[in-house]
């Protein structure tokens, strides 16, 4: 199976996006891959399928919450659109994400008769660093009580030297000339529907505004030095294989004072000799003797906190499932309530080799009525 694209990056917008920067990312895909304006095309038809998903999922503040924090795994099986009965009219999808706004399948754009269009951001690119991915062992014990972890990682800290502001004089920080300060390049563009202008981010300033005439020494006037950081960070109980927790600015930091990236997670969890993991509960074999399968009574199990007891029926057969109810795992907090079940098997042991004077009891216990075959 192929592995989940992250949503943030099949709309092209940066984790910080504001709920306006994802409908505007998604009108843009839809505009281009929507299969009416694609037939045949089954490339557009997939890459149409997955801006919807993204954005059902980052459009909507729960579901968006659960993903930031676990990624995929924590949206269940079938986070986005059924396709099932179609795609649906283009118009109508763009009418309903813009409360009608929408009109002539040109994406919402207002030409005011050709005169030009206005768009984008205005003002100086807030810049953000990037995020950091890493992995996480955890043993089944570990998840069944959460986790304190040491993280030892190298990222991008701001200089020490200069303060993350790229030069140790402020003074030596000047509007860049190119944009004025605005951080945006505009130009007119001349197409069959008029004039427009279209912005886009100034590459002397890398959209931030300014530029550094006298760079520091020590970081090039990037403002950021490379740094051997340790990290402690909490693992909630419940978490599973896969998972991926996000520790909110922990990442890499920006150039020019921006937003940190973040510290992403991803959870591997650890195969255990005894207990096989379903969701939030636990499954694990017993082998009892064929004694205790006939008289029944109290038998010991092991279950992750230790040693407990359960009572079994007389005549117990092989393969018998009993539940310790709440014995398995925590639901990971805000995901669920309550705990997982403990379902242990039951297997009556059978000697394959046994003494003389043991082959004589079984033969003598062979023929009772209670031991017949029904």
């Amino acid at each position: 199976m192929a592995a989940k694209k992250d949503y943030y990056e099949v709309l092209g917008v940066p984790r910080t996006a504001s709920i306006d920067d994802i409908k505007k990312a998604f009108r843009d895909a839809a505009m281009k891959w929507h299969p009416h304006k694609n037939p045949g095309n089954k490339e557009a038809e997939e890459k149409y399928k997955d801006a919807a998903e993204a954005y059902s999922v980052l459009s909507d503040p729960e579901k968006r919450r659960k993903y930031d924090q676990f990624g995929h795994a924590g949206l269940g099986d079938n986070p986005g659109p059924d396709f099932s009965g179609g795609f649906g009219n283009l118009d109508d999808i763009l009418n309903n994400l813009f409360g009608g706004a929408f009109s002539g399948g040109f994406g919402g754009f207002d030409f005011g008769g050709f005169s030009g269009f206005r768009g984008g951001q205005s003002g100086p690119r807030v810049q953000r660093g990037r995020d950091i991915r890493t992995k996480v062992r955890l043993t089944l014990e570990e998840i069944a009580r959460g986790v304190e972890r040491e993280i030892s990682l190298e990222r991008n800290r701001p200089c020490p030297d200069c303060d993350g502001v790229g030069t140790k004089n402020p003074s030596d920080i000047k509007t860049c000339p190119a944009c004025g300060g605005t951080g945006q390049i505009r130009r007119t563009v001349q197409s069959i529907f008029g004039q427009s202008i279209q912005l886009s981010v100034c590459q002397q300033c890398e959209g931030t505004g300014k530029i550094v005439s006298n760079p520091c020494r020590k970081c090039s006037g990037t403002g950021l030095t490379r740094t051997k950081e340790t990290l402690k960070v909490k693992i909630p109980a419940g978490v599973e294989d896969g998972m991926q927790i996000t520790i909110r600015g922990e990442g890499h930091s920006a150039k020019k004072g921006g937003v940190n990236g973040d510290l992403l997670l991803l959870i591997q969890e650890e195969g255990h000799k005894m207990f096989k993991r379903e969701g939030s509960d636990l499954l694990t074999n017993k082998t009892i003797s064929i004694a205790e399968a006939i008289n029944g009574g109290d038998i010991d199990v092991m279950t992750l906190a230790g040693p407990a007891k359960i009572r079994i029926d007389a005549g117990t057969q092989s393969g018998t499932v009993v539940k310790m109810r709440g014995k398995g795992l925590p639901a990971v907090s805000g995901y669920g309530s309550g705990t997982g079940d403990l379902y242990v098997k039951l297997d009556v042991f059978i000697p394959r080799k046994i003494s003389r004077e043991d082959r004589d009891i079984v033969d003598r216990i062979a023929g009772a009525e209670s031991f017949k075959v029904r």
